[in-house]
């Protein structure tokens, strides 16, 4: 956290994103404080008791979370974090805030920013769990999609001391003064490489100028850049960038994700504090334990009847199918609809109300087949989901842990099945090998159920029992 520096040179560092040597500690007795505050952290603890949590706390755990964070979190210290999908990185910003919150009325103490609405809710509801037996923290949630004129009733009326939400939201209720952010104490944010990847572009960009070979070459490369950089992820990086800049200089910041780039992590450590680092070193170790994984080669027409045949012969409980578009996660879905699937769709193109509705009547298991897009690919956390399909192949390695993350969650079994059906496809596979080292085979013409789930009933018993009972199909 350090000492509050003078603003313009406090702001002028969030400006400039050159990553700065590291400086060489000057003497022996900064080595412990080295040995504490650097690189990859190994704490073990034999219970959660060990974290000096507070009770209440204590009495609201359920599912175990990482050794590794929690104890620097929970001093106050800023993190960086990056761990496998479903391991607990939500439970460990919720716990040690709550922790280390001390509610006043009126002010806004902590704020979560991530990048989708799924998302912001979820947290916010995980916030809400957690501080059951803490009755004096209030907790809110803030995203597009509705009409702000209640978010500001709300802050006026029953300001939160938590606040969660997507960045464009937030921006506007600060702008617009609804929103104060002088006391927040704990800035976070949840899947940080999404909402600052513009800037990693930008910096790699700045370094690798001066290596091209032509002023032709520099001044097209300049407007490719500069396409991806404002059509990509810049509004997103600049709202959060301005929020950040209306809070304390003095305060706790911590930052989650499944991956994060050795590009990204410079620009991360740009918002923070001499911040405990906690990486898998070996990215191999990214890879979850528990899931298998396996490919289908198949032809763009095949797919459908690949996925009808596959619904019904496998055993799972949820599973989510991951396709490319808008468009084809309505159709896919209206298909298995139409062929008697238990099916529904989430995507960018629905109101956020029918989002939350749609997402909610899947979390809590009235239908056990949801059709995406990369909206639900980051974050949500869905405990039934034992299978993932991706219908179209994801454009990047990065794209396809997050997806497949959604199964075998907190160590339990799960399935993920890929189809293939381009020269692409296949390359984006072979980058997934290479760089996770995992050897992702042909999906065989009987898979033991015992690898992947729990015994559960089949598709064509749930059909069944489904029909009969005229309740989980309505």
């Amino acid at each position: 956290m350090g000492e509050i520096k003078d603003n313009d040179a406090y702001e002028e560092e969030l400006l400039d994103y050159e990553e700065e040597d590291e400086k060489a500690p000057d003497s022996a007795s900064t080595k412990a404080a080295d040995s504490a505050k650097k690189g990859y952290v190994g704490i073990h603890s034999s219970g959660f008791r060990d974290f000096l949590l507070k009770p209440e706390l204590l009495r609201s755990i359920v599912d175990s979370v990482q050794h590794e964070c929690i104890p620097q979190a929970i001093l106050g210290m800023d993190v960086i974090c990056q761990a496998k999908s479903g391991m607990g990185k939500t439970a460990v910003f919720v716990l040690s805030t709550l922790q280390q919150i001390e509610p006043v009325a009126g002010q806004v103490a902590a704020l979560v920013l991530c990048h989708t609405r799924e998302l912001a809710y979820q947290i916010c509801h995980e916030f809400e769990r957690f501080s059951t037996y803490l009755p004096d923290i209030k907790v809110a949630v803030f995203y597009g999609g509705v009409n702000i004129k209640v978010h500001k009733d709300l802050l006026k009326n029953e300001c939160p001391h938590i606040v969660v939400g997507t960045p464009g939201r937030i921006l506007a209720l600060t702008r617009d003064k609804d929103l104060s952010l002088k006391n927040v104490r704990h800035f976070i944010l949840d899947e940080c490489d999404k909402m600052l990847e513009s800037l990693g572009i930008l910096s790699n960009f700045h370094k690798s100028a001066a290596s091209l070979l032509s002023l032709r070459h520099f001044l097209l490369s300049i407007a490719i850049v500069s396409f991806i950089y404002f059509s990509n992820c810049t509004d997103m990086r600049r709202d959060v960038q301005e929020i950040f800049k209306m809070t304390p200089h003095d305060k706790q910041v911590m930052m989650f994700s499944a991956t994060l780039s050795k590009e990204i992590r410079p620009v991360c450590k740009k918002f923070m504090q001499d911040p405990m680092e906690i990486y898998v070193d070996d990215e191999a170790k990214l890879t979850l334990h528990g899931l298998v994984q396996h490919y289908i080669k198949l032809s763009e027409l095949e797919k459908n009847r690949k996925l009808n045949d596959l619904l019904d012969a496998l055993d799972f409980n949820q599973v989510v199918i991951f396709v490319k578009s808008v468009n084809r996660a309505a159709e896919l879905n209206k298909l298995l609809v139409e062929c008697n699937f238990p099916s529904i769709c989430i995507h960018s193109g629905m109101s956020q109300e029918e989002r939350l509705t749609r997402y909610k009547n899947f979390k809590e298991g009235h239908k056990r087949i949801l059709v995406a897009t990369d909206l639900v690919g980051r974050g949500i956390d869905i405990e039934r989901v034992n299978i993932v399909i991706n219908y179209d192949m994801p454009d990047s390695a990065d794209t396809y842990l997050h997806r497949v993350g959604r199964a075998g969650r907190f160590g339990t079994k799960g399935l993920a099945i890929t189809f293939v059906s381009s020269t692409s496809d296949s390359d984006v596979l072979n980058q997934v090998q290479e760089r996770f080292e995992v050897d992702i085979k042909e999906l065989p013409e009987q898979i033991d159920t015992s690898t992947y789930s729990k015994k559960l009933p089949t598709m064509q018993r749930y059909m069944t029992d489904a029909l009969v009972h005229n309740s989980l199909l309505s």
